[in-house]
């Protein structure tokens, strides 16, 4: 085993007919904190289990069982060498990345066009305060002064927030002139917004396509209290730190939030291929049974890497 391997990249499909065991084995491995510790610890050193159980303050037992995980999982290269008595095992990192590759519709399954639109590319807006943005480098404007939302630099926004009121976006589609529409996807990280952050701060965020609403769904927290994956080092600990990722859908039948039923608006209602834009406008309403306020989280802050994610499946 060399001392330090060459980089490398895991690439993984999810399989149409299952049969997906290394894929399970992957995930099983990085379902853990613990073994994905012992993976940032191996990236650029070898280390014996040992000095794994020593690094991270795990008894010798655990990290040998964690080393075994990610080595039947492919994720390490181990080998064993001589040592003082007898032999130890070292460890490495095999891989630099890991990538999960999706499926692709088939013919059959139909086509899809997807649309990634920065959180910070709204076009109106009617927001109150406790409301703010901020890119991944600073605060843009002011903290609750609805007029920031109008600043040229609300283009850089990862997260905005405001306690009722809405944001506005214009998606063009471009759905090819034969193209028969399924069904419309929307999905963004949201949350609740409170005062720093709050565990039980419930609130209904409304989806709106095309000036119609389409269905809420009700936050029940602002989150915090442990940092968001991609929030940046600058942001406060106590402020609201990552969403939950939901999606809505609207199709022949209805519209559902995470494949539960909000309301019978059904796709021709929103006539999507009678404009060349998409109106996707996200928001708290002011009667709201839960006023609890919005956060809105862009690529580049709390646990999602994405924006504003637009989906249409057409045949």
């Amino acid at each position: 085993m060399p001392d330090i391997p060459t980089p490398r990249h895991l690439v993984l499909g999810i399989g149409a007919n299952g049969g997906d065991d290394r894929l399970d084995a992957v995930l099983k491995a990085l379902a853990s904190e613990p073994r994905r510790r012992i993976l940032v610890l191996l990236g650029d050193a070898l280390h014996n289990v040992s000095e794994i159980a020593a690094a991270l303050d795990l008894p010798v037992s655990t990290a040998n069982m964690h080393v075994g995980v990610l080595e039947r999982a492919g994720l390490l290269i181990t080998d064993h060498r001589p040592a003082a008595r007898g032999s130890q095992k070292v460890c490495t990192r095999a891989f630099d990345g890991v990538t999960l590759r999706m499926p692709t519709p088939s013919p059959e399954q139909g086509s899809m066009l997807e649309l990634a639109v920065p959180i910070g590319s709204y076009v109106d807006c009617q927001v109150s305060p406790s409301c703010g943005l901020a890119s991944a480098e600073g605060i843009i404007g002011l903290f609750d002064d609805p007029a920031s939302f109008y600043d040229p630099a609300r283009t850089d926004a990862q997260l905005l927030w405001f306690h009722h009121g809405h944001v506005e976006y214009r998606v063009a589609h471009r759905l090819p002139p034969t193209a028969v529409l399924h069904s419309v996807h929307v999905s963004a990280e949201v949350c609740s917004e409170a005062p720093l952050h709050h565990d039980d701060w419930p609130s209904d965020i409304t989806l709106w396509l095309n000036g119609i609403e389409v269905g809420s769904w009700t936050s029940p927290a602002d989150f915090g209290g442990q940092r968001g994956t991609l929030t940046p080092g600058w942001w406060e600990d106590h402020n609201s730190q990552y969403g939950l990722l939901k999606v809505w859908q609207v199709n022949g039948d209805g519209s559902w939030v995470d494949g539960i039923r909000v309301s019978d608006v059904r796709l021709n209602a929103l006539r999507i291929p009678d404009r060349p834009y998409l109106t996707v406008r996200l928001g708290v309403k002011p009667r709201a049974r839960h006023v609890g306020g919005l956060n809105l989280f862009g690529r580049r802050f709390g646990n999602y890497p994405q924006d504003l994610v637009v989906r249409l499946k057409y045949a």
